[in-house]
């Protein structure tokens, strides 16, 4: 699933392709919005909230998209061919004078009016790469349930918005903490979310994700999709399992972390 991170430079290389253009064409190849057209209307503004993405136009209208596990938007200019995918996974295009924007697998797509935005995205806690990022606020919103996991507690973008489950493995490792630790047991709370939003914002301006300072296929990550093979720092193997609640089983997601290095609860290991 993107992180937030990737949903912001997304966003942002859309704004610069499209905003303050005329929509000259417009394809949408999902059954709600079969008959709508945007033709001549004048993007304003693309932006990301949390994962969310809006792209907002001069008529009042914002067309929400999300990403979920894969989806994504491609820019190509007018001629170039398409490489997101097969033709039939293109849920989107939106066309000007030089650009096409296409949206891949987008399972969320939705037209809506622009004062409604608050209706998808106003259940959202504090973003971390937005403008109103509020620490503070986060940190209250997590101690809402401090019986809570920390693992899944971050996961929850009604707490804070863009963490998804790389940077919650390697804030967490980078705290010394296992992700099964209580939100109320983590020592430094504020140092976790401050880490978080320290790492999203070191690489929201590329799409590769290093939270180790290195770019190096192998070595750009301390604990995330490393199961098996030595932790970084202290050489013990870093260790899987599934992790998830019991009210939301479907969201369930891989948990890695280092046995020596992160201290807390975690399941045994054989």
């Amino acid at each position: 699933m993107p992180e937030g991170d990737t949903v912001w430079l997304a966003a942002r290389r859309m704004h610069d392709a499209l905003a303050g253009q005329v929509l000259v064409h417009t394809d949408f190849r999902v059954p709600q919005l079969a008959t709508s057209d945007l033709a001549g209307q004048t993007v304003i503004e693309v932006a990301s909230r949390g994962k969310h993405l809006l792209t907002r136009t001069d008529a009042g209208l914002t067309l929400h998209s999300h990403f979920r596990m894969d989806g994504t938007w491609h820019l190509y200019k007018h001629g170039t061919r398409w490489s997101g995918g097969p033709a039939w996974q293109v849920r989107a295009v939106l066309s000007n004078a030089q650009w096409q924007a296409v949206g891949y697998r987008l399972p969320v797509l939705e037209l809506l009016s622009t004062d409604d935005e608050n209706t998808v995205v106003g259940h959202l806690g504090p973003d971390l790469l937005g403008p109103d990022w509020d620490e503070d606020e986060a940190v209250r919103r997590l101690l809402t349930a401090p019986a809570r996991e920390i693992g899944p507690a971050l996961l929850d973008q009604r707490n804070l918005a863009g963490i998804g489950n790389l940077y919650k493995a390697e804030a967490l490792f980078l705290s010394g903490v296992t992700p099964w630790t209580a939100v109320g047991d983590v020592g430094d709370l504020t140092a976790v979310v401050r880490r978080a939003h320290r790492l999203l914002h070191a690489n929201k301006m590329h799409w590769q994700q290093t939270t180790t300072g290195s770019t190096c296929k192998g070595e750009d990550h301390w604990v995330f999709e490393r199961a098996g093979r030595p932790c970084r720092r202290c050489g013990t193997r870093v260790a899987e399992a599934m992790q998830g609640e019991a009210d939301h089983p479907e969201r369930a997601r891989i948990s890695y972390w280092c046995p020596r290095c992160q201290r807390g609860p975690a399941p045994v290991q054989h």
